[in-house]
């Protein structure tokens, strides 16, 4: 997509809380596949952006390139992602080391798989102000107990003598929580962090993280393909499909004027699943996405109703329509029109 509006530059600052986040043409890919390409977007200071898509659209592999956890056979194509004027993606050595915690912090999906099974959970949560920090033992569990506190978890110090099993999870969330927000950062990414919770759990985590955003200025990018917590956390959305960017705005104008088609579907999808009976079919987008991003034409048009030959062969442009509501499509929808 197009570059969106440029952000006000900042001084970098090694413990940014609340940074700008500029992403520009980034793209990743898994050796011949192109699992990201060219995507760019934009999060403001202290405001949550909600990376929108179907499951291998590209949504955890940016994020695993922003915070520079990628796996040894991902290769970083091109692109920067500037965090508080910083760009992560040129980092090396200590300065990464320093990066991580500091500057972004990564919020897992399974925290039971994320946290040590034999190591106490007081003792994995001091260790990152003794071993980062350089606290002394006895600082670093204070802290420790201080963390957990901040994060609502009632009788910390029994809590601290648990290990990971013996935690719901929701409480294994929680203390995820406290281990990525340990130095501050200045952007968290968390990644679908209340897919495996009840809906009750779920509610819980997310009011926690609004309060600690707003509490500390935290920036967010959010992962998720729930529209729900969408709009409940988001101040804004940038949609994936196949590895690109289709379609990007404030939350508002994404759920009730969407320009792309594939938005379009995904907002009925979530609608339907929301209104529909007992005996009523849901409604669903035909087809499954590909496997292999296409390299021409537009990633959703095997899928889209609209498709046409230019579709199938030419790149879709980034259009910018106006307030700062940018799709990449042939065929934008037009305000207003029925889904």
């Amino acid at each position: 997509m197009s570059d969106p509006p440029p952000v006000e530059e900042r001084e970098p600052q090694a413990r940014a809380v609340g940074s700008d986040v500029v992403v520009r043409n980034l793209s990743v890919s898994y050796g011949d596949h192109h699992a990201v390409r060219d995507v760019s977007f934009d999060i403001k200071a202290g405001t949550t952006l909600a990376l929108v898509g179907e499951s291998g659209s590209g949504k955890s592999t940016i994020a695993l390139a922003a915070s520079r956890l990628l796996t040894a056979d991902a290769t970083i194509d091109s692109g920067s992602v500037c965090i508080g004027g910083i760009d992560v993606l040129g980092l090396t050595g200590s300065e990464l080391r320093e990066m991580r915690g500091h500057t972004v912090a990564y919020l897992a999906q399974d925290a039971l798989a994320a946290l040590n099974p034999v190591v106490r959970i007081g003792r994995q949560v001091s260790e990152i102000y003794s071993v980062r920090g350089g606290e002394k033992k006895n600082t670093a569990r204070e802290k420790a107990i201080a963390a957990l506190e901040q994060v609502n978890i009632h009788n910390p110090e029994r809590v601290a003598r648990m290990y990971p099993f013996q935690l719901s999870g929701g409480m294994r969330q929680r203390v995820m929580i406290a281990m990525a927000l340990a130095f501050e950062p200045a952007l968290l990414i968390a990644d679908e962090p209340t897919t495996a919770l009840d809906v009750t759990v779920q509610a819980d985590i997310l009011a926690l993280i609004v309060d600690l955003q707003e509490r500390n200025g935290l920036t967010c990018l959010w992962i998720t393909h729930d529209m729900s917590v969408v709009a409940e956390m988001a101040d804004s959305v940038a949609v994936l499909y196949g590895g690109q960017m289709l379609e990007m705005s404030d939350v508002y104008s994404v759920f009730d004027n969407p320009r792309n088609p594939y938005t379009s579907k995904l907002l009925e999808c979530f609608a339907s699943g929301r209104s529909a009976g007992l005996k009523d079919p849901f409604s669903s987008i035909p087809g499954s996405p590909s496997s292999r991003a296409l390299t021409i034409g537009c990633p959703f048009s095997p899928r889209c109703d609209g498709a046409d030959e230019a579709c199938r062969t030419e790149s879709p442009p980034s259009v910018e329509m106006p307030p700062q509501h940018w799709t990449a499509c042939h065929h934008p929808l037009e305000v207003g029109v029925d889904r």
